[in-house]
């Protein structure tokens, strides 16, 4: 099967005052698995490149989001090449509603993955280091375990491997999942809460403690209200316990030879981090990194919280990828 996609026309990026995309890149469209029309962006560094970084956003979260973080791996000499998961920012939706956050297979997010790599590759100057937060972490590490061996090396934010499910346990939960999944309400609102993120505010929904970034994010969104995506489906619960449960089995993590950081917030209520830990510890070359004070999106922290994610970046890059004498 040929992966490699088509490039059609260029994909447009978004921007507010305050929050444009940075200076050297260009979305595209490309095939995902199905024929999905998918979004990516590629950034080229100012000074020649000492290689490149892969971005995979979390749930909910478009390339966007993450013009920040492009920004700073761009001044440290690195090509970027950044991507919508399907159903959420500009790729192509999985149901009608577009506001519903729902997913299907695992499988499908994995082959989407290999088809962006392979359409990219002529185009990302090595080492290559995989960069992922939340869903994306978990995807990329399920990539890992799958056999991929070109990225010299990986940094995961906050891991989706075991999601919180407050009151509820977690047996419970599976139940209800496959309830719903067997009397075909796989598309319904878990719950029926459709979680409107337009109406989100700081002080009840910040998965950060930076109010500026999070505002400015709102921002965004107002601007472009197609990147929106509100409440998960329950299956898109049932991919995400999936997805944990695949990448936590220590069989699959000892097979990971590629260096791995991850980068854990310690006030996080999305997912839990002691799961993080117990997998960086069975990762043949995993380390473990928290950060105290830092809510979910550690990537979209405060100055000094965000500063240690860059920090422990610098080190992970040093060491794939040194940086140019002088």
């Amino acid at each position: 099967m040929n992966r490699v996609a088509d490039f059609a026309a260029h994909a447009p990026l978004m921007g507010v005052p305050g929050a444009t995309p940075p200076a050297g890149g260009q979305g595209e469209w490309y095939r995902g698995a199905g024929g999905l029309r998918l979004r990516a962006a590629l950034w080229t560094p100012a000074t020649p490149p000492r290689g490149s970084v892969v971005l995979s956003p979390g749930r909910t979260e478009p390339i966007e989001k993450y013009y920040e973080v492009i920004g700073n791996f761009l001044a440290r000499g690195f090509v970027v090449l950044a991507h919508d998961w399907r159903g959420q920012g500009l790729s192509a939706r999985l149901l009608p509603d577009r506001l519903k956050g729902h997913a299907r297979a695992v499988e499908e997010f994995l082959d989407d993955y290999a088809r962006l790599i392979d359409a990219f590759e002529a185009r990302l100057p090595r080492p290559w280091i995989m960069l992922g937060h939340s869903m994306g972490g978990a995807l990329n590490l399920l990539t890992l375990e799958d056999g991929e061996t070109r990225f010299a090396g990986a940094m995961l934010s906050s891991p989706m491997l075991k999601v919180k499910t407050g009151k509820r346990s977690m047996w419970s939960v599976k139940l209800a999942v496959r309830w719903h999944l067997r009397h075909g309400k796989a598309g319904d609102y878990i719950l029926g809460d459709p979680d409107d993120p337009f109406e989100h505010t700081f002080e009840n929904d910040a998965l950060t403690t930076d109010e500026a970034r999070y505002e400015m994010w709102r921002q965004q969104l107002y601007a472009c209200p197609h990147l929106a995506v509100g409440g998960p489906t329950w299956g898109w619960l049932n991919f995400a316990i999936d997805a944990g449960e695949r990448a936590l089995k220590p069989r699959a993590l000892k097979g990971v030879k590629t260096p791995v950081v991850i980068v854990q917030s310690a006030d996080d209520d999305r997912i839990w981090k002691q799961t993080n830990r117990w997998a960086a510890k069975r990762l043949t070359h995993g380390r473990y990194v928290e950060v105290d004070g830092a809510r979910h999106e550690i990537i979209m922290e405060t100055d000094p919280l965000r500063g240690v994610f860059l920090a422990e970046f610098d080190v992970l890059a040093d060491q794939v990828s040194p940086r140019p004498a002088g």
